[in-house]
């Protein structure tokens, strides 16, 4: 992260060859220091930098606040409305909005266009995973967490050989932390292999009528036929959302596994500070840039947004979640109860 600097440089004192003693200037010193250091002092309490920024902060890395451009949003008590607004301008290359119960589209950009998810592919490798095993199932370590993170500099909960833990263990470490150690561990406990287990991967998104994704692997490290959609991505987390144990994983802040290591921790900066999120998964590489499904539940709503190639994660997926609670009309309509059946005296003709 790059920082500005404040610094200030007094002019030289010139004795009798420059201004007087006791004129002005001397007065004008003081002043600009008093002010340089007010000025650093604004910064250092949260206006310089990007603390919410992925790339920075969450894939790799943790941090403990929202960018100071996030405007709370309103609390779930009293929303702010605003209706007939446009949808906000947001970094975004591609983006969807959704509605439950029904996943109705309330506004999209190029939701179609297939592009590389990064780690969003593990929200594809828990829905397999909760379709093939049982969350107490207790799987013997193989995978080296560190050595994977050390080759290919990929986020990992942090396994090692001998451990055994349970696939809901696991499935904190996949999608807390981004573990890339868990995805592999649980492809190859479920299926043998991580291409067989990639097979059910595809599989699921064909069985869910997903046309624009492709997964060559259970973790999201860039492959270039490894690509999916916004659209594609959205249904997914809705899918994920359906499943009542993954939707409890993915908003848990912290969970400690049954081991001897430390607890893992979700890269997910919405929980606790956007009010009502509820998940899902963020994601981060160089060719994905940062992706993020985000959910939220507010005033009887529930609305999940997907983002792909953000420039500004934690400020494009609050305003599209802002917009939607306060802007957009509700995109899934209770059924017209039928009208009542008129009485035999009441229609033509009865008797």
């Amino acid at each position: 992260m790059r920082r500005r600097k404040y610094t200030y440089t007094p002019s030289r004192w010139r004795g009798t060859h420059g201004r007087r003693r006791g004129g002005p200037w001397l007065v004008a010193v003081p002043v600009a220091l008093v002010a340089g250091v007010v000025l650093l002092s604004v910064w250092l309490s949260g206006g310089g930098g990007d603390p919410g920024a992925e790339g920075a902060c969450a894939e790799p890395g943790d941090c403990a606040v929202l960018p100071a451009a996030v405007t709370p949003a309103p609390t779930a008590s009293r929303p702010l409305s605003d209706p007939g607004a446009p949808p906000p301008a947001i970094t975004a290359q591609a983006y969807v909005v959704l509605e439950e119960p029904c996943g109705a589209v309330l506004h999209s950009l190029n939701p179609h266009q297939q592009r590389p998810p990064a780690s969003l592919t593990k929200i594809v490798t828990a829905l397999v995973t909760a379709d093939r095993a049982a969350l107490g199932d207790i799987v013997p370590v193989t995978v080296n967490g560190p050595e994977l993170s050390a080759d290919s500099d990929a986020t990992v909960m942090g396994l090692e050989p001998g451990q055994r833990l349970s696939v809901r263990d696991l499935l904190y470490g996949l999608l807390l932390p981004s573990g890339n150690d868990a995805a592999i561990q649980l492809a190859e406990h479920i299926s043998g292999s991580e291409p067989a287990f990639v097979a059910l991967m595809n599989e699921k998104a064909a069985q869910l009528g997903l046309e624009d994704s492709h997964f060559t692997n259970p973790h999201g490290l860039h492959d270039a036929a490894l690509y999916t959609s916004a659209y594609d991505i959205a249904m997914l987390g809705r899918e994920l959302l359906h499943n009542p144990d993954l939707a409890a994983i993915v908003r848990t802040k912290t969970h400690q596994p049954d081991w001897d290591g430390p607890e893992v921790k979700n890269l997910n900066l919405l929980l606790g500070q956007y009010p009502g999120a509820i998940g899902v998964k963020t994601g981060f590489t160089d060719e994905a840039g940062k992706t993020m499904v985000a959910a939220a539940e507010r005033d009887g709503r529930r609305i999940i947004v997907s983002v792909l190639n953000s420039q500004e994660l934690y400020v494009d997926a609050p305003a599209l979640l802002d917009w939607a609670f306060a802007s957009a009309p509700p995109g899934c309509l209770s059924p017209t109860p039928a009208p009542a059946a008129a009485s035999p005296s009441a229609t033509p003709g009865g008797r």
